[in-house]
C-alpha cells in the first residue's frame, strides 16, 4: 500500500490549528463555567469576585431561591409555550413553502415571483413602528401569537428547505407519479422522510430563534407576567427586578450575583440538552441546504 509522508511544514500547519481550535474552545468555554461556578458559590467569594472556574464555598441555595420565585417559573413557562407553538408553526409553514419553491418553473409557473418576494422581504423590513402598529391593530398585544407570528416564516429556512429538496433524486417522485401519487402524497410519504437533516437544522433554529428572543418580549408584552425568560432575565441583569435583588441580598448565602448566575445557566439548559440530540444530522442538513441544486 502506499504510504504517504507529512511535510514539515504539514505537520507545523495541523499542531498551530489544533493550538487555535483548542485556544477558541476554552474561550467559549470560560464564560459558561465562569457562570456556573458562581451560580454555585456563596454570596460572600461571588460579591468579592473570587470565584473564577471552580464554586467557592459550595451551595444550591441559588437554586432553591430561584425555583421558590413565581416570576422566573411564569417567564419560564412562557417560553416554553412559546418555543413549542413556534417551533412547530415555523417547522411546517417552511416545509410547506419549500417544497414547491424547489420545483421548475413549468411545474410551478409562479415560482420565480414567489422567490423575488421572499428575497425582497428578507432584505427589506417595514421597522419597528410600523410592526407594532401592525401588532396592535390586530388585537395581538399582549397575546402570545405576537411572539410567534411576525417571525412564522424564516425566509433563510425556507431557502435551506428548498434548496435541499432540489438535491434530492428526481427519480423517486417520477416512479411515485407513475404509481398515481399527488404532490401532497410524494411530500408526506418520501420528501419528508429523506428531509430528516435539513428539518433538524431548521428545528434547531427555529429553536434558538424562539427561546434566545427577548427584544419582541419588551416591545410586545405590557404585562410583566407575559415576559418570555429572555425578556425577564434582561430587566433582572438591567436590576429591574429590584424587589427580587433586594430580597436576595438579605441572604446569608444567595444574593443578586449568584440569583442572576443560576438564571442565566438555567436559561442555557435546554439548548445545551437539545443540541446533541440534532448535531448528527446539522452539519449535513446545512451544507447540503446552502448549496444551489
Amino acid at each position: 500500500m502506499p504510504t504517504t509522508t507529512r511535510s514539515a511544514g504539514g505537520i507545523a500547519f495541523q499542531i498551530a490549528n489544533h493550538a487555535f481550535l483548542a485556544i477558541a474552545a476554552a474561550l467559549c468555554l470560560f464564560p459558561v463555567l465562569h457562570i456556573v461556578a458562581v451560580s454555585f458559590s456563596g454570596a460572600g467569594p461571588a460579591a468579592a469576585n473570587a470565584v473564577v472556574l471552580w464554586p467557592v464555598e459550595f451551595t444550591v441555595s441559588s437554586y432553591a431561591s430561584l425555583f421558590s420565585r413565581a416570576p422566573f417559573l411564569d417567564a419560564f413557562g412562557v417560553s416554553a409555550v412559546r418555543v413549542a407553538i413556534g417551533v412547530a408553526l415555523n417547522t411546517a409553514l417552511t416545509l410547506l413553502m419549500g417544497y414547491p419553491l424547489s420545483k421548475t418553473r413549468r411545474e410551478f409557473p409562479g415560482r420565480n415571483l414567489y422567490m423575488w418576494l421572499l428575497v425582497f422581504v428578507m432584505l427589506f423590513n417595514a421597522g419597528l413602528v410600523p410592526n407594532y402598529l401592525l401588532i396592535k391593530s390586530l388585537g395581538l398585544i399582549d397575546s402570545m401569537w405576537a411572539l410567534v407570528l411576525p417571525s412564522a416564516v424564516p425566509i433563510f429556512n425556507v431557502i435551506l428547505v428548498m434548496n435541499f429538496m432540489k438535491m434530492l433524486p428526481r427519480e423517486i417522485e417520477e416512479a411515485a407519479f407513475m404509481d398515481g401519487a399527488s404532490y401532497w402524497v410524494c411530500w408526506r410519504t418520501l420528501i419528508l422522510p429523506l428531509s430528516k437533516p435539513v428539518i433538524a437544522t431548521i428545528v434547531l433554529f427555529s429553536f434558538v430563534m424562539h427561546w434566545n428572543a427577548w427584544y419582541d418580549g419588551l416591545i410586545y408584552m405590557n404585562d410583566n407576567g407575559k415576559y418570555p425568560l429572555q425578556t425577564y432575565l434582561y430587566t433582572v441583569i438591567q436590576d429591574r427586578d429590584v424587589a427580587t435583588i433586594e430580597q436576595a441580598n438579605d441572604s446569608a448565602t444567595v444574593n443578586g450575583v449568584t440569583l442572576k448566575a443560576a438564571q442565566i445557566f438555567l436559561a442555557m439548559i435546554p439548548i445545551l440538552f437539545l443540541y446533541p440530540f440534532l448535531q448528527k444530522y446539522f452539519t449535513k442538513g446545512i451544507v447540503l441546504g446552502a448549496v444551489k441544486g
